[in-house]
C-alpha cells in the first residue's frame, strides 16, 4: 500500500509539472517568441517586418493607380466623338489633357497626329500605350521578388537557429537540457512562419495586381480600336 501511494504521488508530481510547462509554452506571446530569438533571429524578424510594410504600401499604391486607369468615363469618349465629328480637335485635346487617365493620354497623341496617315496614328498610341502600361508596372517586380525571398530569408532565420540550438547543445556536453533545446528550435521556426506569411500575402497581391492591368490593358486596346475606328471614318467620309 505504501508504494502504491508513493508511485501515485509521483505521477500526480509528474502530471502538475507537464502541466505546467504546457501552460507556460500555450501562453506564451509573439512579443516573447521575438525576444527569445536571439539577435540574428530578431534582425531577421525584423527584416520581415520591413518586407511586409513595403508589400502593404506597394499593393494599395499600385491598386489606387491602376483602379484609376480602370475607371468608366462614358461621357469622355463621347465628348471626344462629338468634337472630332465638329472638328473641334484643340477642345478635344484640352479634355484629353484635363482628364488623368492613361487612354486619355493616348487619344491625345493619335488627336496631335489626326492628319497623318492611319498607320501613323496607331503607332503613336501604341507607343504612348507601352509607356503607359510601364507607368502601371511601376514597382510591380518588387512584390515579386518579395514574394520570393520573404520565404526564403525566414528559412535562414531558422537554420541560423538551428545551428545556435544545436551548438548550446553540445557545449553543454552530457548535461543537455531537452526543455531548452525545444525551446530554441520552436523559436527558430518562427522566423519560417513568418517569411511564409509575407510571401504568401506578397504573391496573391501581386498576382491580383497583375490580373488587374492585365484587365486594364485590354480597356486600353479596346479604347484605341474605337478611336481608330472612328478616325478611319472621318477620312473616308
Amino acid at each position: 500500500m505504501l508504494l502504491n501511494s508513493i508511485l501515485l504521488q509521483t505521477d500526480s508530481l509528474l502530471l502538475s509539472q507537464e502541466s505546467i510547462v504546457s501552460t507556460e509554452a500555450s501562453d506564451i506571446s509573439v512579443f516573447q517568441l521575438f525576444l527569445q530569438g536571439g539577435l540574428a533571429g530578431q534582425i531577421i524578424i525584423m527584416i520581415l517586418f520591413c518586407l511586409s510594410i513595403i508589400t502593404v504600401y506597394l499593393f494599395i499604391e499600385r491598386l489606387v493607380s491602376i483602379k484609376k486607369a480602370l475607371k468608366e468615363d462614358d461621357y469622355f469618349f463621347h465628348s471626344i466623338k462629338d468634337f472630332l465629328h465638329d472638328g473641334k480637335y484643340s477642345s478635344a485635346i484640352d479634355l484629353c489633357q484635363n482628364t488623368d487617365t492613361p487612354i486619355a493620354r493616348m487619344l491625345e497623341k493619335g488627336i496631335i497626329r489626326i492628319e497623318k496617315s492611319l498607320e501613323d496614328i496607331s503607332t503613336s498610341i501604341n507607343n504612348v500605350g507601352k509607356l503607359e502600361l510601364s507607368k502601371l508596372e511601376n514597382n510591380l517586380a518588387i512584390l515579386g521578388t518579395i514574394s520570393g525571398v520573404a520565404p526564403m530569408i525566414g528559412f535562414l532565420g531558422t537554420v541560423i537557429g538551428m545551428v545556435l540550438a544545436f551548438y548550446e547543445m553540445a557545449s553543454a556536453g552530457g548535461q543537455i537540457d531537452i526543455e531548452m533545446l525545444s525551446k530554441g528550435i520552436y523559436t527558430a521556426m518562427t522566423t519560417t512562419v513568418a517569411g511564409l506569411i509575407v510571401g504568401i500575402i506578397a504573391y496573391i497581391s501581386y498576382n491580383y495586381l497583375v490580373s488587374k492591368i492585365t484587365k486594364a490593358v485590354h480597356k486600353m486596346e479596346t479604347m484605341s480600336i474605337e478611336f481608330l475606328d472612328l478616325i478611319y471614318d472621318k477620312k473616308n467620309n
